[in-house]
């Protein structure tokens, strides 16, 4: 359980904000520890692996854009499922705009752990003490306005099969560093043995 891996990626407006050193300070006060790390220019065939969405997935996100612009007024020009892979379009134009910084994390649960710490998807209902909460303002009407994706300055997998199959894209377990940090002794020694003189 101690080495449970998530990833987690610093996004370009995360990285453009000069966020780095207060996502990763987050991260590591929970006792979770990066194994493996680097700030690379995002490539379009990786993210749609990454995002790895279906036809069924695009109708229905698809679907919901065509009734909000029923909704709006607003003229349908295309199908469905062409307004879904927009979506995942403005994701990719959004990942590829700028460096990113990957990054390897691992511990106790640290999926979970994670994705507590990071908060929900759009930063106007993630809570308080989150990093979207606590660090952006977007919202998914003003990206929608704007006819872009949501910035909210970080990715994290929401489970752990998820997490093993985005690893694989973005890193070689060459590339993931096999060490201890002292303060593993107090979160998963049993006894705490040598901790007294």
């Amino acid at each position: 359980m101690t080495k449970e891996r998530s990833l987690v990626i610093i996004k370009p407006d995360g990285v453009q904000r000069g966020l780095i050193g207060e996502i990763i300070s987050r991260i590591e006060r929970t006792g979770l520890k990066i194994v493996s790390m680097k700030m690379i220019m995002a490539d379009e065939d990786t993210l749609w692996k990454h995002y790895n969405k279906d036809d069924v997935w695009f109708q229905d996100k698809g679907e919901i854009v065509v009734k909000n612009r029923t909704e709006q007024g607003l003229p349908v020009e295309k199908e469905a499922l062409e307004y879904g892979k927009d979506i995942l379009r403005a994701n990719i134009e959004f990942m590829t705009a700028g460096p990113v910084l990957a990054m390897v994390i691992q511990g106790n649960q640290a999926v979970g752990v994670v994705k507590k710490l990071v908060g929900g998807t759009e930063p106007l209902t993630s809570d308080v003490g989150t990093i979207r909460g606590d660090l952006t303002i977007d919202t998914y009407e003003l990206a929608n306005a704007s006819g872009r994706a949501v910035r909210n300055l970080i990715h994290c997998s929401d489970e752990v099969s998820e997490a093993e199959r985005e690893l694989a894209l973005w890193f070689t377990e060459d590339e993931v560093i096999k060490y201890r940090l002292a303060n593993e002794r107090i979160l998963y020694d049993v006894n705490l043995d040598g901790i007294l003189e």
